[in-house]
């Protein structure tokens, strides 16, 4: 693909300041224009502490990011009339997982959270990884002081329901006004529907639904074999140590994925190969609902205002004076982060696809702190 003047030498610049924050031991930054006439994935550090280099190929943490993988997963499902977005969970959910986990002041709601609500985080339901029982660590807490863990949904349902609060009533679909406050919760009882409805684990139905289809060799779940050779992942940091923790990146359920393949996802779903009918990624965009300010310290942790949520895919613009777009708008990023600094974007004024990573757990906030820049650069090139 052709290169925009200094373009590729400015891109640089911005990947090795960003490498050289405190904590970061190595970054990708993948930036394509949908139209194919430009391309530049950058790297910077080593992928393990013994100093093998980061290469363009390195599989990374996808973190929060697999959010959007999961959410294209349940509206594939939701086309072939498996899922219905208005259902609920208890239509394809246990009484024995699901029973009482939405009970607040004497009152059990959880027969009104729908799928839906889960998808747009608009269900009121506690986080089970960020959220601090009374008294104890968040699981995430535990799992950095004391060490390497594993769980199951069911673990996690007890969490929330012995142990955590719900923050409001799952908010329905009609209402003219709607809550949303960003949950783990809602996408660990996504993973279980997705499991349920199709009777695969999610390794299997994530190949039948998405990696297949759309030629993702090199995406694939901890714990398990990427369909192609791949170079081993980047190690995941936690400021100035290797976070070896195997058996709860496999709890997690989140991905991992180079950034060709990220891209390659991306470019998918917004060109309309990942649904049969353009009106599946419309549904996910039809309502954005801005999450409120934080008021705690794990909603301090997790994407707030003045981020607004689709159905599985984020929303946030940028005052960019400098950045030229077409239509005259400030830019647009819809897609998503995750809490290590990664992020998968489309902006649609400037027609970029942007995908990257830091690897490190404290750089949730990195995105939105380095995104700006990045759209100046590229913004400025026209």
């Amino acid at each position: 693909m052709t290169s925009a003047g200094g373009l590729p030498d400015r891109l640089r610049g911005l990947l090795d300041r960003l490498a050289s924050r405190k904590h970061v031991e190595h970054a990708i930054v993948a930036v394509e224009r949908l139209d194919g006439s430009f391309r530049w994935i950058g790297v910077a550090g080593n992928a393990s502490p013994v100093g093998t280099p980061m290469r363009e190929d390195t599989p990374f943490h996808l973190a929060s990011v697999t959010k959007l993988f999961i959410a294209a997963a349940v509206m594939k499902l939701r086309e072939r009339g498996r899922v219905g977005l208005d259902e609920p969970i208890s239509a394809y959910l246990p009484e024995t997982l699901i029973g009482g986990l939405h009970r607040k002041d004497g009152v059990d709601r959880t027969g009104d959270i729908t799928v839906r609500n889960l998808l747009g985080h608009t269900s009121g339901l506690p986080d089970c990884l960020e959220e601090r029982p009374k008294g104890g660590r968040s699981l995430i807490e535990r799992v950095v002081r004391e060490g390497d863990m594993a769980w199951t949904v069911e673990d996690l349902a007890r969490i929330v329901r012995d142990d955590l609060t719900p923050h409001f009533p799952p908010q329905r679909e009609g209402a003219k006004r709607q809550r949303a406050r960003y949950s783990d919760t809602n996408y660990q009882l996504l993973i279980a529907i997705v499991e349920a409805v199709t009777g695969l684990p999610l390794d299997r139905a994530f190949e039948e639904l998405l990696f297949g289809p759309l030629g993702l060799r090199h995406t694939f779940l901890p714990g398990h074999a990427p369909p192609e050779p791949t170079p081993e992942p980047a190690t995941l940091w936690f400021r100035d140590r290797p976070l070896q923790i195997p058996l709860a990146l496999r709890s997690f359920g989140d991905l991992y994925g180079t950034a060709g393949d990220t891209l390659a996802f991306l470019r998918g779903l917004v060109r309309g190969e990942v649904f049969d009918d353009p009106a599946t990624l419309a549904e996910m965009q039809r309502r954005w609902i801005r999450f409120g300010l934080p008021h705690d310290r794990a909603a301090l942790r997790t994407p707030g205002w003045p981020i607004e949520y689709g159905l599985g895919m984020m929303r946030f613009r940028f005052r960019l004076p400098r950045v030229r777009t077409p239509s005259g708008e400030r830019p647009a990023l819809i897609g998503h982060t995750g809490s290590t600094g990664s992020w998968l974007f489309h902006c649609p004024q400037l027609d970029l696809l942007l995908s990257s990573t830091v690897d490190q757990a404290t750089a949730g906030a990195v995105p939105f702190r380095f995104v700006p820049k990045l759209l100046r650069v590229v913004g400025s090139a026209g």
